[in-house]
């Protein structure tokens, strides 16, 4: 209980959650659940891109991340270009305001420091740099837990992330990859920590046991069109992408394999009818998840994952499936060595269904080796994920970090 004296912390967590993106919806659950476990006296609220939905899920006041609805469609009349320029202004405002009225700020998760999907810089980056600014601006500790980073090209997205980073009182990453990326952009890392997903602090669903028998297959499919700097050839990617995959998929469906098609955002979902109707089969059906554990039962019960998103990987590694990556980004191949299965990426951009489908015949084949892997793994990331939560009460909540400390010591 928070004594009579003292006024509960005030939390705020931040960022493109509640938008359909069940990765991003994935991190907050779990940075939630930390702060419900460990510090139940915190008020928390979010600012965020869905807040209808985070207050329906997860049961906190939310506030729309944008004051412009029209943030994230194209502006091309007059008025729209307008209305995208004031919001600007307004959300400089905006956020200042709402950092203000907190002690501590969160960013769970999300590849927020990385630009390997097509991003504008006064889109999120710019969001990004209000918030830690503002936190700056007003004493408000802005922490960036478990982030994803990579090297970014264009220079006005590439500066304000770097901004963003050094204007933040805390940050630790999901990889190595994204710490020295940012050490890359000159942002002084010698602080920093390197732990797993946040994600892997989710609960894990019981897995099916192996029928003996081919079994079903999980293809988590994705809208790809390559990433920041491939906007001139995007729809030349997307097109090998979904050739490519459509074309494992029937495969599969010829040996007889039952598919589920699972996704990790409501873009993906196009990607998914225009598989179905390729292959018109009845093995292969959609899964209607919504959220990561909704994912991670569908992993579970499958013998085998291929799936692109990142978080459709972190969800059948958590679980212990074996698991193929069609990797679009490096902080996919990272995951993957984590894991033990960096023999298992295939290049997203190329999708070779031919190829593709040998790797999956390989992967099949070493099967229980793989899973007595993924087992081993998955208990040195809870390990290490207890560690990030300490590191962060530490670093955000001082007075309940020290009277830990006196329980341990009495």
């Amino acid at each position: 209980m928070t004594p009579a004296n003292r006024t509960p912390v005030r939390v705020g967590v931040f960022g493109l959650l509640g938008s359909g993106n069940l990765g991003n919806d994935g991190s907050l659950e779990a940075v939630l659940g930390y702060l419900r476990a460990e510090h139940p006296e915190a008020v928390v609220d979010a600012l965020c891109g869905g807040p209808e939905v985070v207050t329906a899920r997860y049961g906190i006041p939310a506030t729309r991340l944008h004051w412009y609805r029209g943030e994230y469609r194209t502006a091309s009349r007059a008025g729209a270009i307008a209305g995208k320029g004031l919001g600007k202004l307004v959300d400089a405002v905006r956020t200042a305001a709402w950092v203000r009225r907190h002690d501590v700020v969160i960013v769970p998760g999300m590849g927020v420091l990385e630009a390997t999907l097509p991003l504008r810089p006064w889109g999120f980056p710019y969001s990004l740099f209000l918030l830690c600014a503002s936190g700056r601006l007003f004493g408000t500790r802005v922490a960036l837990v478990g982030v994803g980073a990579a090297a970014i090209g264009n220079r006005p997205t590439r500066a304000l992330v770097r901004w963003s980073a050094r204007l933040a009182g805390y940050r630790s990453y999901r990889d190595a990859l994204s710490r020295d990326a940012m050490r890359a952009m000159g942002v002084d890392t010698a602080r920093d920590k390197v732990y797993p997903d946040l994600a892997f602090a989710l609960p894990t669903p019981p897995a099916s046991a192996p029928s003996g028998s081919p079994g079903p297959v999980c293809v988590g499919v994705m809208d790809f069109h390559g990433g920041n700097d491939d906007r001139a050839r995007a729809e030349e990617i997307h097109r090998r992408y979904l050739d490519g995959t459509t074309r494992f998929v029937r495969a599969l469906v010829e040996d007889g394999r039952p598919v589920r098609l699972l996704t990790g955002d409501e873009c993906d979902r196009p990607v998914v009818a225009a598989i179905l109707d390729a292959v018109d089969s009845p093995l292969v059906t959609a899964a209607e998840a919504a959220s990561l554990a909704d994912l991670m039962k569908e992993t579970a019960a499958a013998d085998t994952v291929v799936a692109t998103r990142y978080h459709n990987l972190v969800c059948a590694l958590k679980v212990g499936t074996p698991t193929l990556a069609l990797s679009y980004a490096a902080k996919s191949d990272a995951l993957m060595d984590r894991m033990g299965l960096a023999a298992y990426c295939h290049p997203a951009r190329e999708v070779d269904a031919d190829q593709l489908l040998e790797q999956f015949r390989a992967l099949e084949k070493r099967s229980a080796e793989l899973r007595r892997t993924l087992t081993e793994r998955n208990l040195t990331a809870a390990r290490q994920l207890e560690d990030q939560f300490t590191a962060l009460t530490a670093a955000l909540f001082p007075a309940a970090d020290h009277a830990h400390a006196l329980r341990e010591a009495k």
